[in-house]
């Protein structure tokens, strides 16, 4: 979910992370994972260096730089962030408290400010945090998330974040509030479908977005990534949901490598696929991947 805003005056650069899923269908993360691992995150810590501003919206460790020396790259920035003590589970606070204290950020930032439920502005950029959302069902174990909304010349761009869909009420309804003409969200987890998640929670997730779209302004566009593209099925939902799209409404469902304009490749979702056919699985390749996961 990194994702960079450059106004032209300002540089913002929200959830600056990436990691590797440690396990997918039993296996560690394969070499061909890896190494894009390490050429996006070397394409992230320049994005750092070069912002102004740096938003963090949860305390999960692919949507933050949280690896030893990497504290240099906040240096002198100024930071939004997720409330490190209210609304935040205990594993999250306790990586909050590291990256703060441990690793010194608070001192090395040139300014740090908590996002939940406050607006800024910079010249005529508005960011605006939510109050803290759900992780994806309401009462999650796994904590809250915040919401950005960057308002430039009323012209507005929603990062989403790990929502999850959204699957709670809450949320879709704050994105309908807010109106977006550029939805950046992390779609249902379907992956997850009747094994860590129900399949209640998916459909409401889905029925939520097909709200969300027609509530939109007519010509938004929504980037629908992250927890979405675990599923290798992911075009099938996609496609079911323009169908349900009203007609007349020219309303853009696509993913991040669409809009970039990439090609989707959906390594964690064909890991099995890609020790098969690159790799025999050995206790010294289990060994090696595991010691160089970054999750």
């Amino acid at each position: 979910m990194a994702t960079i805003i450059d106004t032209g005056n300002y540089k913002i650069i929200i959830d600056p992370g990436i990691s590797l899923a440690p396990r997918r269908y039993g296996l560690p993360p394969h070499q061909l994972e890896l190494n894009h691992l390490e050429k996006y995150l070397s394409f992230i810590r320049d994005e750092l260096l070069d912002a102004d501003v740096a938003i963090i919206t949860h305390y999960h460790r692919d949507h933050y730089l949280y690896r030893r020396g990497e504290e240099i790259y906040y240096r002198d920035k100024v930071i939004f962030l997720k409330d490190p003590i209210r609304n935040i589970n205990p594993s999250q606070k306790i990586r909050a408290y590291i990256l703060l204290n441990k690793m010194n950020v608070k001192n090395l930032a040139k300014k740090i400010a908590i996002i939940d439920n406050k607006e800024y502005t910079l010249d005529n950029i508005k960011i605006l945090g939510s109050t803290p959302m759900p992780h994806g069902k309401p009462r999650t174990r796994l904590g809250y998330v915040i919401m950005v909304l960057i308002n430039i010349d009323n012209y507005k761009v929603l990062h989403a974040s790990d929502v999850q869909g959204p699957i709670s009420k809450r949320a879709t309804d704050y994105i309908i509030r807010i109106k977006p003409d550029l939805l950046i969200i992390s779609g249902p987890p379907t992956y997850m479908a009747g094994t860590k998640i129900d399949h209640k929670y998916i459909e409401q997730a889905f029925n939520n977005l097909v709200r969300i779209a027609n509530k939109l302004p007519t010509t938004s566009t929504i980037i629908l990534d992250h927890h979405f593209m675990r599923d290798r099925n992911y075009s099938i939902y996609l496609e079911e949901l323009r169908k349900n799209i009203d007609k007349g409404r020219n309303i853009k469902v696509i993913t991040a490598a669409e809009y970039m304009g990439y090609r989707v490749k959906q390594l964690e979702a064909y890991r099995k696929e890609l020790w098969e056919k690159y790799n025999d699985y050995t206790r010294e390749d289990q060994q090696r991947t595991s010691n160089k996961s970054c999750n």
